[in-house]
C-alpha cells in the first residue's frame, strides 16, 4: 500500500513510525513532515489547505490510502474533497468533524443523544456571558467555540480570570460556552469507528498546564502515559455504551457517519464518564504513548475503518507502559522561540525503551533546529508507569537544548497509584 499522511507534528511522526513497521506498507510519504517523519518515510513540501495539490499527489503516487493527522483540515472538508476524487481517507466528513470543529455543536449534540455531560449555555455577548458567570461563582469554563489548537480553554478560579477569557475569545469572533467545572480526573479515550461499528482503541492521560503541578496555562499538552490505571476494563465499557455508541448512532442519524478516529476527552468522577469535548483524530501527545504500545498492524485497522469492514475484536496492545515528556521552546504557549540549536537526540534515543519523536523542527545541513513551540517528544516505555517515566527523563537529560524546557512531573497521578 502506498500511504500518504498529513501533517507536521510529533503526532505524524508516530503515525509514519508505526505505519512503516507494516507488512503491507509500500511507498510512505508525509506531508508536509519533519526532520523525525524523513527518517522513516518520504516528506513532501505540500500545503495542507491546497486540496487540489494535494489530490494530484496522490494521483502522481498511486496513493491507496491518505491519513490526515490534524483537526483543520478535516473541519475544513479535506476528506470531503478525497472522497469525491476517488481516494480512501482516514478521517471524518466536513458534516462529522463538527463534533470537533465547534464545542457549541458537541454540546448541543450530547444533549440530544443523552450523552452524559455537564450543564452550559452558549454566548456571543460578553455582557451575557458575565452575567450568567457571576450567577454561578467559580470555578467556571470558558471554552472558545472553535479550533483553537489546545489553548481555547479556560478554567478560571476567580471572576476577573472567567471574564478575561469571555473578552480575549469574543473579540477574536469566536462565539464561547460557559460550561460547569467537574472535579474528577481527566482520560483521553481512543474509538476506531467505520460509520456503524466502533471499538475500543485506547487511553491515556494527558498533561494540559504547561508547569508542575498543573499549573500555568492549558498548552496543547505537555505529556502524557498510557494506561491509564483509572481506565479500567469496566469504565470501557461504560464509555463504549453510554458515550461511542450514542455518537455514532446520532451522526449516522444526522446523516453523517462517523468514520475515523473518535477521541472522547472525559472527566471521571464517583458519577462515572462525562464528555468534555469530542477530537475527531489522534491525540497529540496521547498518539506517542499510544501507537508505541500497539502490538497489532496499525494500517489494516485505519484500512477498516474506511471500507465499513472494523470487526468487534479490540487491537492488542502490549502490556507495558508508555511516558513521553514534551519538550517545548522557551516563550511556549505563548511566543515560542525559535531557531537554538538541538543536539543529543542520537543519543537520547540509544537508550533502551527510548523513541524521540520530533514536532517543531527543522534540519538545516545535517543539524535539528527548534522550529516551533512543542519541539520534541520523548517517549519512553517500561513494565510501569514509574519506569517509563524514569527512563524518558533519562532520555531527556541527555538532550542538550538550554533554550528547551518540560515539566518534570509528567505521570505523577499514575506513579502514586502504582506506590499504593
Amino acid at each position: 500500500m502506498n500511504v500518504l499522511i498529513l501533517g507536521s507534528g510529533a503526532r505524524e511522526h508516530a503515525l509514519a513510525w508505526a505505519c512503516a513497521k507494516s507488512p503491507l506498507i509500500g511507498n510512505l510519504f508525509v506531508a508536509p513532515g519533519n526532520p523525525g517523519c524523513a527518517t522513516v518515510a518520504q516528506t513532501v513540501p505540500l500545503s495542507l489547505a491546497d486540496s487540489t495539490k494535494v489530490i494530484a499527489f496522490c494521483r502522481a503516487e498511486s496513493i491507496d490510502l491518505v491519513v490526515v493527522g490534524p483537526e483543520g483540515p478535516l473541519v475544513s472538508g479535506l476528506a470531503d474533497d478525497l472522497a469525491a476524487a476517488d481516494i480512501s481517507c482516514f478521517g471524518p466528513t466536513r458534516e462529522a468533524a463538527k463534533l470537533e470543529g465547534s464545542k457549541g455543536y458537541a454540546k448541543d449534540f450530547c444533549r440530544e443523544f443523552g450523552i452524559p455531560t455537564g450543564a452550559y449555555r452558549r454566548f456571543r455577548e460578553p455582557n451575557e456571558a458575565k452575567e450568567h458567570i457571576r450567577s454561578l461563582g467559580v470555578p467556571i469554563v470558558v471554552k472558545a467555540d472553535g479550533l483553537a489548537a489546545g489553548k481555547g480553554v479556560v478554567v478560571a478560579n476567580t471572576l476577573e480570570e472567567a471574564e478575561g477569557a469571555v473578552d480575549t475569545f469574543l473579540s477574536a469572533g469566536m462565539p464561547i460556552v460557559v460550561e460547569e467545572f467537574h472535579e474528577g480526573e481527566e482520560v483521553s479515550f481512543f474509538a476506531l469507528c467505520d460509520g456503524v461499528t466502533a471499538i475500543p482503541f485506547a487511553s491515556a492521560q494527558d498533561h494540559k498546564r504547561v508547569g508542575d503541578g498543573d499549573t500555568g496555562p492549558n498548552t496543547g499538552g505537555m505529556g502524557a502515559y498510557s494506561p491509564p490505571p483509572l481506565m479500567t476494563p469496566e469504565l470501557t465499557q461504560r464509555v463504549m455504551r453510554e458515550v461511542i455508541a450514542p455518537t455514532l448512532r446520532g451522526m449516522n442519524e444526522r446523516g453523517s457517519p462517523f468514520r475515523g478516529v473518535l477521541f472522547a476527552g472525559l472527566m471521571v468522577d464517583v458519577h462515572g464518564p462525562k464528555v468534555i469535548e469530542f477530537n475527531v483524530r489522534f491525540g497529540d501527545p496521547e498518539a506517542e504513548v499510544i501507537l508505541p504500545r500497539l502490538k497489532d498492524d496499525l494500517l489494516p485497522l485505519l484500512v477498516a475503518c474506511v471500507n465499513g469492514t472494523l470487526s468487534g475484536e479490540p487491537p492488542r496492545f502490549y502490556s507495558d507502559a508508555a511516558l513521553v515528556v514534551v519538550m517545548a521552546a522557551r516563550g511556549y504557549p505563548g511566543e515560542p522561540v525559535r531557531g537554538s540549536r538541538i543536539n543529543g537526540i542520537e543519543d537520547a534515543e540509544a537508550a533502551p525503551g527510548v523513541v524521540v519523536f520530533h514536532g517543531g523542527t527543522r534540519e538545516v545541513d545535517g543539524a535539528i533546529f527548534a522550529d516551533g513551540g512543542r519541539v520534541l517528544a520523548i517517549t519512553a516505555l517500561g513494565s510501569n508507569v514509574a519506569e517509563a517515566q524514569r527512563r524518558a527523563y533519562g532520555a531527556v537529560d541527555r538532550i542538550k537544548w538550554p533554550e528547551g524546557f518540560c515539566r518534570r512531573d509528567i505521570g505523577w497521578r499514575a506513579i502514586g497509584r502504582e506506590s499504593e
